[in-house]
């Protein structure tokens, strides 16, 4: 009998066919009803699972009873129950490195639209408000040369990091959990506590994963701590941010503007932020080109197959499982 696996989300049609030739694959859709009440069901006599951008738990999984792999397509994890999933010895699998360079563009994407104030120049333009030579209203922020703090100096902090120093001749700051100093050096970076880097940053840069340290990490007290020029990027997860302080402080111009990717609550529909000039709003797109998703899904669908197959794969969040 051919193995089961339940995709939980939409994924590469060639990974999907793929899939089909060898396993008995069944998909879940929220066209097809209740979401949860679809995993019970089929997770009972499913061996592994594949998707992204769902919440997975003891609620939905405790029917599970031959699981042995779930593989995310994503690089992120916070959507899943790690400890249960580790307690039941499911492996969960992601995808890191490969989306490390397309995330680190769309940092300084970010970072360039919001210091250019290239969202609020483009609909100044169209609307035909651009009758004579710009004024002070119109201009933005110097980049070359600048101090840039970067919160997370992981394998896409340093990426950032890489970008600023080489390319734009940036003083490069960071903070992270421990020193890098290896990793640091290659920029000339300096470590500095997060109130220090907030307070000396031109450009503040949020590059770390959503955990319980992490959660509303920049909260009022710390965007008080920034410059009033001053510019914050997030390509990390909403959450870090106290999204309601930040509405305020952008609201009130204590800072010059913020630059977003990912929100408290996605997909975002309404929003104060999408009222607001000094504030550039993007739908959660870090590793979303064509390429980098491919390989994201080629990657998910290996780990996926080794797991299945008896194999260890390469990337496990939780190699507890295989031991504990």
């Amino acid at each position: 009998m051919r193995k089961k696996v339940v995709v939980f989300s939409q994924i590469d049609a060639e990974i999907l066919s793929k899939l089909e030739q060898d396993y008995q694959v069944v998909q879940v859709s929220p066209k097809l009803g209740d979401v949860n009440q679809q995993l019970l069901e089929h997770v009972q006599d499913a061996d592994g699972m594949i998707g992204a951008g769902r919440l997975l738990n003891q609620s939905n999984l405790h029917t599970a009873t031959k699981l042995k792999v779930i593989s995310s397509v994503s690089v992120g994890y916070d959507n899943y129950d790690v400890d249960y999933l580790t307690q039941q010895k499911i492996s969960l699998c992601h995808t890191p490195h490969v989306l490390t360079e397309t995330t680190a563009d769309l940092a300084f994407t970010l970072l360039m639209s919001a210091a250019r104030q290239v969202p609020y120049l483009d609909r100044w333009t169209k609307q035909g408000q651009w009758k004579r030579t710009v004024g002070a209203a119109q201009f933005g922020q110097d980049i070359y040369g600048k101090t840039i703090g970067i919160v997370g100096l992981g394998h896409i902090g340093a990426a950032i990091a890489r970008r600023a120093f080489h390319g734009f001749n940036m003083n490069v700051v960071y903070h992270n959990r421990r020193e890098k100093m290896e990793v640091a050096k290659a920029f000339n970076a300096e470590y500095l506590s997060l109130d220090e880097l907030l307070q000396q940053s031109d450009f503040v840069v949020l590059a770390v994963d959503l955990n319980a340290d992490s959660k509303a990490l920049i909260g009022q007290r710390e965007l008080d701590l920034m410059q009033s020029h001053a510019i914050l990027v997030n390509i990390s997860r909403g959450s870090v941010i106290d999204e309601q302080a930040l509405i305020q402080t952008l609201q009130a111009g204590k800072i010059f503007a913020a630059a977003l990717d990912v929100y408290d609550k996605e997909p975002l529909q309404e929003s104060p932020l999408f009222e607001l000039d000094n504030v550039v709003t993007l739908p959660h797109i870090g590793s979303a080109t064509a390429a980098t998703r491919r390989q994201m899904a080629n990657l998910a669908y290996k780990n996926l197959v080794d797991a299945l197959e008896g194999r260890r794969p390469q990337y496990v969040v939780n190699p507890a499982c295989y031991t504990s």
